[in-house]
């Protein structure tokens, strides 16, 4: 797809710091931007739709990554985005911004 010049996104809970750079290491050099989504654990909770915190909080779910399994958040992402107390549309507003303004996403795409 990069050969294409196709810009994918692709959403992951990907905890480990290790497995993201393993990804990374599967692309040329500036071909992999990793976006760290900055959520707080508390603002997860708040949001979660299916009750899957709570059912982890509980110990009904094992191993749930940020309750009794770990997250390491990334070092030295290529763009990052605070995201609490704010509209999706806002987010997602800010990210397209943050790829354009460091050359990682082109110019003419449209939001």
């Amino acid at each position: 797809m990069v050969d294409a010049g196709l810009v994918v996104l692709a959403a992951f809970v990907s905890p480990y710091r290790a497995d993201r750079d393993a990804i990374r290491a599967l692309f040329n050099e500036g071909e992999f931007v990793e976006v760290f989504v900055d959520t707080p654990l508390a603002e997860c909770e708040e949001r979660d739709p299916k009750g899957l915190y709570k059912k982890a909080r509980a110990g009904e779910i094992k191993n749930f990554t940020g309750i009794d399994d770990p997250y390491e958040a990334p070092l030295s992402p290529e763009v990052r985005i605070e995201n609490y107390g704010r509209p999706v549309s806002d987010v997602v507003s800010e990210l397209f911004a943050q790829l354009q303004g460091k050359q990682l996403l082109p110019k003419s795409f449209q939001v």
